[in-house]
């Protein structure tokens, strides 16, 4: 229903925990709660805002950007992101393979809270 964030952060907690049950339970019933698990990290947030000022960037191209992201982390949140249907990945027929990756009208919706999240670190920082 949330994508792969939710199963992951499930995984390490037991099914029947206090914790694992208000983590649902917030995730389901908060606004804010499901918007954060679906943006929240250190990684996820700046490939959203770096894919809203550009539009479309290559796998490189984001790395090169994420300064400290292994490949492996990369990996899981462009696939986090894909799965939340936050992301589409493109993958042009060519040799070497060429992917790109670009918001979808999904991802393109959330424009006005990073820019309000920007703005707001800006003036507090």
């Amino acid at each position: 229903m949330y994508g792969t964030h939710k199963i992951v952060s499930m995984e390490t907690r037991k099914e029947n925990s206090t914790n694992n049950i208000n983590e649902i339970y917030w995730k389901e019933n908060c606004g804010i709660a499901f918007t954060l698990s679906v943006i929240g990290g250190r990684w996820k947030i700046n490939v959203l805002s770096f894919l809203l000022n550009e539009q479309k960037l290559r796998y490189s191209e984001l790395k090169t950007r994420l300064v400290g992201i292994s490949e492996r982390m990369l990996i899981a949140k462009l696939k986090e992101l894909e799965s939340d249907k936050l992301i589409n990945r493109i993958v042009h027929q060519q040799v070497p393979p060429k992917v790109e990756y670009e918001l979808t009208e999904l991802g393109q919706s959330l424009k006005g809270i990073l820019v309000m999240m920007d703005e707001w670190g800006e003036k507090n920082v």
